[in-house]
């Protein structure tokens, strides 16, 4: 990006945020995924200081199916920024403006082929609130019939593995599960049941 374009998605108007103070912002990178803006603040203390902050396009969207025996399902893959496999709850990107309960029904078709007649929100989460403004929301499905998978191109080597809720909560435990969505989802849905 030369000068002139980065100079175009400047924002120079103070702009107060909570007890921050935004003096500048300037678009650094943008795909239709997320945003990345470098901003020149006053922190709470007044003082100079700079700010990288990551906007992302799409609602972060877990969902924990579980089924009248108890059974749930993981989504595994590996993922490109981390290097490493990781088994999660079945999740996706809602747009802002759409209804996130029917992005939440796309995403577990699409993932696991299943469909779900009774829709729960169970919380609402930050995934990282010191470097981005990314919001998600953990719904539990329940009424599940079985279909088939409509997997996107990037979710091509995706595994499915359906277990016993429990097994996934112990998986928490074991670190077997890091991505913070899924941590927090199966936690609550454990806390929830019991």
């Amino acid at each position: 990006m030369s000068n002139n374009d980065k100079n175009s998605n400047a924002i120079d108007d103070v702009q107060q945020i909570g007890p921050w103070q935004r003096l500048s912002s300037d678009l650094i990178y943008e795909n239709p995924w997320i945003k990345l803006n470098h901003e020149v603040v006053k922190t709470p203390a007044g003082t100079d200081g700079i700010y990288g902050k990551i906007h992302f396009k799409y609602t972060a969207l877990g969902i924990i199916p579980i089924d009248n025996q108890g059974n749930t399902w993981l989504v595994g893959q590996h993922r490109y920024a981390l290097d490493e496999f990781s088994w999660e709850i079945p999740m996706g990107g809602g747009l802002h403006d759409a209804s996130f309960v029917e992005s939440a029904q796309r995403e577990l078709q699409e993932e696991t082929g299943l469909t779900a007649d009774d829709w729960q929100l169970l919380m609402k989460l930050h995934t990282s609130n010191s470097v981005t403004d990314e919001v998600g929301y953990v719904y539990v499905a329940r009424g599940l019939t079985e279909g088939r998978q409509q997997l996107e191109e990037s979710e091509s080597d995706l595994k499915l593995r359906q277990l016993p809720l429990q097994e996934a909560v112990d998986m928490v435990l074991a670190g077997q599960i890091t991505d913070a969505i899924s941590v927090a989802g199966l936690l609550a849905v454990e806390k929830m049941i019991n």
